[in-house]
């Protein structure tokens, strides 16, 4: 029989949220170089530092918190959720991010919690994550997040203050008879340990990351500021504007990551990605009337806005480590390259914003490696039909799948004939 706590009054705020999750950057930003040293003891042939890619989904995350006018713990676990979800890096970001989208599906409409509430919105969490795995798949961040909300379950139906919930799900999560923690389960307690530690204030304030300017000009610590996502999509005309479009995309360029202004007649058409939509509409009512007002946020499942016609029905795009890499898929015929070593592993954000670019009503991605299969998955979830994504195990299957292009077919079709020829691949090399 579980004994019910009638006495917990207890109720989660926004400022307790943005402290936890400010808490969980603070433990990533002192812990992520040891993560890397391990992954690297663990698997000396990986290409990618997970320790550093859960290190910059986390600053993606914590920087809506920075300036959010928003208080309600809902609104900010959707900004923090948004933000992750374009900013993921890796596999273990994809799936933080994941994480993030369930506990905001669970404090959605909430101004604060109680917590009982959030102690089941983490577990719909937990359910997100573990949906973002194909099914044959069972990575250690999961099955580590699956052992603490078991271990959660029953101090949430108890009815227990969230942070003796949060300290039975460590406890659930420790339990593994003396064996030493792989990386995935060790990114999933540093993080409850994190927000265990934001909550009661007890952490190591992360404004040293601010501070210090980048990683190359200091002292290797990525800057924050550097993975900032600009989520919402935004397309309005300004009729009977006499305005510059060029000096209109110059004045607007702070406040977005892509901007395309065109000129029809005596209106201006105005295509961007931001993270303050409403800013950017304050700054427009002075250069004429703001009509055909469109916001799409890209972290979620969305129909694409295409402002303008594109160049092309069909593109490929593909992932490079380096220059060279990049050089030799353009010589392939590779229309977009997202280029990043195993220090800069390319965003989710960075691949949506590419089928964002008008290039091409539709893309075909194929990844470089394992590192960015997940991110893929995430970006077929977010844009729909308008790609098609093609998983690889190294660059020499991403070489197959990329000759097998044609641009003459569309997106299916080459998605089709692309796999087979992978397929075909993988039969002969299993049979050598």
């Amino acid at each position: 029989m579980t004994l019910r706590n009638l006495t917990n009054q207890e109720v989660i705020t926004g400022s307790d949220f943005r402290r936890m999750i400010t808490g969980a950057y603070s433990e990533f930003l002192l812990e992520y170089e040891s993560i890397n040293e391990q992954a690297d003891r663990d698997n000396p042939s990986l290409v990618t530092k997970p320790g550093t890619n859960i290190l910059r989904t986390m600053g993606a995350a914590v920087m809506p918190l920075e300036d959010a006018q928003d208080d309600t713990i809902g609104g900010l676990a959707r900004r923090v959720a948004s933000a992750a979800a374009l900013g993921a890096r890796g596999s273990s970001g994809v799936v933080l991010s994941q994480l993030f989208r369930g506990i905001a599906k669970g404090l959605i409409g909430k101004i604060d919690a109680t917590s009982s509430e959030f102690g089941k919105a983490f577990q719909y969490g937990i359910l997100y994550a573990q949906r973002v795995l194909p099914e044959d798949v069972d990575r250690p961040i999961v099955s580590a997040a699956r052992a603490v909300a078991k271990g959660a379950y029953k101090a949430v139906r108890a009815n227990l203050p969230i942070y003796e919930i949060l300290a039975a799900a460590i406890e659930a999560g420790s339990h593994r008879d003396d064996a030493p923690f792989v990386v995935g389960e060790r990114i999933m307690m540093d993080f409850l340990k994190g927000c265990q530690k934001g909550l009661t204030g007890n952490f190591v304030s992360p404004v040293l990351s601010f501070s210090v300017g980048t990683g190359d000009q200091k002292l290797g610590i990525p800057d924050p500021r550097q993975d900032e996502v600009h989520p919402y999509c935004m397309t309005f005309g300004i009729e009977n504007s006499k305005g510059d479009s060029r000096r209109l995309e110059e004045y607007l360029q702070g406040d977005a990551s892509f901007i395309v202004a065109t000129r029809h007649r005596s209106r201006l058409e105005v295509h961007l990605h931001t993270a303050h939509p409403g800013l950017v509409l304050e700054k427009c009512i002075g250069f004429g009337r703001l009509e055909s007002i469109r916001i799409n946020n890209m972290a979620e499942p969305h129909a694409m806005i295409l402002a303008h016609h594109s160049l092309m029905p069909v593109a490929l795009l593909a992932a490079a480590y380096d220059e060279a890499h990049a050089e030799r898929l353009q010589k392939q015929g590779v229309n977009l390259i997202t280029l990043g070593g195993e220090d800069n592993t390319p965003s989710v954000g960075a691949l949506v914003n590419a089928a964002h670019s008008d290039l091409a009503e539709s893309y075909v991605m194929v990844s470089d490696g394992t590192r960015l299969n997940l991110e893929l998955r995430q970006v077929k979830r977010i844009l729909g039909d308008r790609v098609e994504i093609i998983t690889v195990d190294n660059p020499e299957e991403q070489e197959i799948a990329v000759r097998a292009f044609n641009r003459h077919m569309s997106a299916k079709e080459n998605a089709a004939r692309m796999t087979e020829s992978l397929e075909e691949y993988r039969g002969r090399d299993g049979n050598c």
